[in-house]
């Protein structure tokens, strides 16, 4: 049997039944920790399942970052600094990862909370999590206020790239398994990648076909 919803039987949802069926109906996002510090150096670090890439010249990504109506410590600190990290959560830091998402007060850092540890690279004034196999220095580019929701849309441009040369294929693309990233369902769910096959680049006049194949 397949459950059904309407517009109307979605809006009639308990709200936390709510939250968890809608933010599990897209599948499999990306888990991300986002590092930012104020202009005193004071850190700040959260996890985060929205990035989005953009574009690749120049190389863009997009955080959502939901409506403030209780403190946002990540958008307030990337809004004054101008800069913020992504960091990809692997398997060995899930706890730490997700405890981050916990209300701390502002004056606490989430990377003394939890254990991870702070890394910073001179002339940037983001923390970026020395445990993350992949890491990702961004500098602020744009940001937008979605009015239908008031969801914040913040649009960085990557200006460093940390990533484990064992980790990137003859193509130049980064093999996100092979670096231990994991991936999140949900609002609390983190699953390991296993790939089943790559493709070769799709043609009308030709029929799908899978790379080392032939």
């Amino acid at each position: 049997m397949t459950l059904y919803h309407d517009s109307d039987s979605i809006a009639a949802m308990d709200k936390r039944i709510r939250a968890a069926f809608i933010n599990s109906i897209t599948g499999f996002k990306p888990a991300n920790l986002v590092g930012t510090a104020d202009s005193g150096g004071h850190s700040n670090l959260a996890i985060m399942s929205s990035v989005v890439h953009l574009g690749s010249h120049p190389p863009l990504l997009a955080l959502v970052i939901r409506p403030n109506p209780v403190e946002r410590h990540t958008l307030d600190n990337i809004l004054e600094t101008g800069v913020y990290t992504i960091n990809h959560v692997s398997a060995d830091i899930v706890e730490p990862a997700h405890q981050t998402a916990a209300r701390y007060p502002r004056d606490t850092s989430e990377f003394a909370a939890t254990g991870l540890s702070e890394l910073w690279i001179d002339g940037f004034d983001a923390p970026f999590v020395a445990q993350a196999a992949i890491r990702i220095g961004l500098k602020l580019r744009d940001q937008q206020t979605i009015a239908l929701n008031q969801t914040h849309l913040v649009i960085g441009e990557i200006v460093h790239a940390h990533a484990p040369q064992s980790c990137i294929t003859a193509e130049g693309a980064i093999d996100i398994e092979a670096a231990g990233s994991v991936a999140l369902s949900g609002l609390d769910s983190y699953h390991e990648s296993r790939r089943i096959k790559r493709m070769a680049y799709a043609k009308p006049d030709q029929p799908p076909r899978e790379l080392g194949q032939g």
